[in-house]
Protein backbone atom coordinates (compact mmCIF):
# COMPACT_ATOMS: atom_id res chain seq x y z
CA UNK A 1 0.00 0.00 0.00
CA UNK A 2 1.20 3.43 -0.96
CA UNK A 3 1.85 5.95 2.12
CA UNK A 4 -0.46 8.86 1.43
CA UNK A 5 1.52 11.03 4.37
CA UNK A 6 3.04 13.98 3.22
CA UNK A 7 6.15 16.15 4.11
CA UNK A 8 5.36 19.88 5.15
CA UNK A 9 7.60 22.24 3.12
CA UNK A 10 8.22 25.57 4.69
CA UNK A 11 6.29 28.69 2.73
CA UNK A 12 10.10 29.93 2.57
CA UNK A 13 10.83 27.55 -0.34
CA UNK A 14 11.64 29.13 -3.28
CA UNK A 15 9.23 27.58 -5.66
CA UNK A 16 5.88 28.23 -3.96
CA UNK A 17 5.46 31.05 -6.39
CA UNK A 18 2.83 33.90 -6.25
CA UNK A 19 0.40 32.65 -4.34
CA UNK A 20 1.92 31.70 -1.11
CA UNK A 21 1.39 34.78 0.81
CA UNK A 22 -2.42 35.56 1.85
CA UNK A 23 -2.32 39.19 0.32
CA UNK A 24 -1.54 37.24 -3.35
CA UNK A 25 -4.93 35.43 -2.77
CA UNK A 26 -6.62 38.04 -4.46
CA UNK A 27 -3.76 38.20 -7.46
CA UNK A 28 -4.51 34.92 -7.74
CA UNK A 29 -8.05 35.12 -8.00
CA UNK A 30 -7.44 38.06 -10.72
CA UNK A 31 -5.09 35.41 -12.44
CA UNK A 32 -7.73 32.81 -12.26
CA UNK A 33 -10.58 35.39 -13.78
CA UNK A 34 -8.19 36.38 -16.61
CA UNK A 35 -7.88 32.57 -17.92
CA UNK A 36 -11.73 31.92 -17.86
CA UNK A 37 -14.17 31.22 -20.69
CA UNK A 38 -16.67 34.82 -20.95
CA UNK A 39 -20.38 33.98 -20.63
CA UNK A 40 -22.89 36.16 -21.82
CA UNK A 41 -25.69 34.04 -19.36
CA UNK A 42 -25.38 34.29 -15.74
CA UNK A 43 -26.82 30.40 -15.20
CA UNK A 44 -24.77 29.11 -17.49
CA UNK A 45 -21.95 30.62 -16.08
CA UNK A 46 -22.41 29.49 -12.45
CA UNK A 47 -23.38 26.19 -13.85
CA UNK A 48 -20.41 26.09 -15.18
CA UNK A 49 -17.97 26.61 -12.18
CA UNK A 50 -20.27 24.48 -9.90
CA UNK A 51 -20.29 21.34 -12.35
CA UNK A 52 -16.66 21.82 -12.62
CA UNK A 53 -15.40 22.52 -9.37
CA UNK A 54 -17.98 18.76 -8.10
CA UNK A 55 -15.99 17.09 -11.34
CA UNK A 56 -12.60 18.38 -10.06
CA UNK A 57 -13.41 17.29 -6.73
CA UNK A 58 -14.27 13.95 -8.05
CA UNK A 59 -10.97 13.81 -9.65
CA UNK A 60 -9.34 14.05 -6.46
CA UNK A 61 -11.06 11.31 -4.61
CA UNK A 62 -10.44 9.10 -7.46
CA UNK A 63 -6.86 9.88 -7.49
CA UNK A 64 -7.15 8.94 -3.44
CA UNK A 65 -8.45 5.85 -4.42
CA UNK A 66 -6.38 4.41 -6.92
CA UNK A 67 -3.62 5.48 -4.64
CA UNK A 68 -4.81 3.11 -1.32
CA UNK A 69 -6.74 0.60 -3.09
CA UNK A 70 -4.84 -0.11 -6.33
CA UNK A 71 -1.59 0.21 -5.25
CA UNK A 72 -0.95 2.87 -8.10
CA UNK A 73 0.73 6.30 -6.77
CA UNK A 74 -1.49 9.11 -7.87
CA UNK A 75 -0.39 11.73 -5.74
CA UNK A 76 0.51 14.40 -8.24
CA UNK A 77 -2.95 13.57 -9.87
CA UNK A 78 -4.13 14.75 -6.29
CA UNK A 79 -2.36 18.01 -6.70
CA UNK A 80 -3.09 18.50 -9.81
CA UNK A 81 -6.68 18.31 -9.18
CA UNK A 82 -6.87 19.70 -5.90
CA UNK A 83 -5.23 22.85 -7.71
CA UNK A 84 -8.27 22.57 -10.24
CA UNK A 85 -10.49 22.64 -7.38
CA UNK A 86 -8.96 25.84 -6.10
CA UNK A 87 -9.26 27.18 -9.45
CA UNK A 88 -13.33 26.52 -9.85
CA UNK A 89 -13.00 27.74 -6.27
CA UNK A 90 -11.99 31.22 -7.50
CA UNK A 91 -14.86 31.18 -10.18
CA UNK A 92 -16.91 30.93 -7.69
CA UNK A 93 -15.99 33.31 -5.46
CA UNK A 94 -15.52 36.05 -8.63
CA UNK A 95 -18.91 35.13 -9.87
CA UNK A 96 -20.92 36.31 -6.37
CA UNK A 97 -18.52 39.29 -5.94
CA UNK A 98 -16.52 37.20 -2.89
CA UNK A 99 -12.91 37.53 -1.73
CA UNK A 100 -11.02 33.97 -1.17
CA UNK A 101 -9.61 35.71 2.15
CA UNK A 102 -12.84 36.91 3.31
CA UNK A 103 -14.17 32.96 2.47
CA UNK A 104 -11.60 31.27 4.22
CA UNK A 105 -11.81 33.63 7.31
CA UNK A 106 -15.20 33.74 7.78
CA UNK A 107 -14.71 29.43 7.81
CA UNK A 108 -11.74 29.38 10.25
CA UNK A 109 -14.45 31.63 12.25
CA UNK A 110 -17.23 28.98 12.00
CA UNK A 111 -15.12 26.17 13.05
CA UNK A 112 -13.41 27.64 15.80
CA UNK A 113 -16.95 28.37 17.30
CA UNK A 114 -17.99 25.02 16.11
CA UNK A 115 -15.33 23.53 18.23
CA UNK A 116 -13.96 25.98 20.26
CA UNK A 117 -11.65 23.58 22.06
CA UNK A 118 -10.40 21.99 18.84
CA UNK A 119 -11.85 18.75 17.35
CA UNK A 120 -13.17 16.07 18.67
CA UNK A 121 -15.09 12.74 17.87
CA UNK A 122 -17.31 13.55 21.09
CA UNK A 123 -18.28 17.74 19.75
CA UNK A 124 -18.39 16.29 16.46
CA UNK A 125 -21.45 13.80 17.30
CA UNK A 126 -22.58 16.02 19.05
CA UNK A 127 -22.98 18.31 15.92
CA UNK A 128 -21.36 21.23 17.23
CA UNK A 129 -22.66 24.76 16.81
CA UNK A 130 -24.25 24.45 13.39
CA UNK A 131 -25.65 27.38 10.87
CA UNK A 132 -29.46 26.88 9.82
CA UNK A 133 -28.84 29.09 6.64
CA UNK A 134 -32.83 29.44 6.43
CA UNK A 135 -32.59 31.41 9.87
CA UNK A 136 -29.76 33.12 8.46
CA UNK A 137 -31.98 34.97 5.13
Amino acid sequence: MISLHYSHKSSQDSHYGLVNKANNLKKYQELCRKTAKKFDDADKEILTWGLGIAGEAGDVAGCIKKTVSHNNDQRDGIKENIGDTLWYAAMICNFFGWELDEILNENFKKLQARYPEGFSETAAKSGGKRIDWNEKK
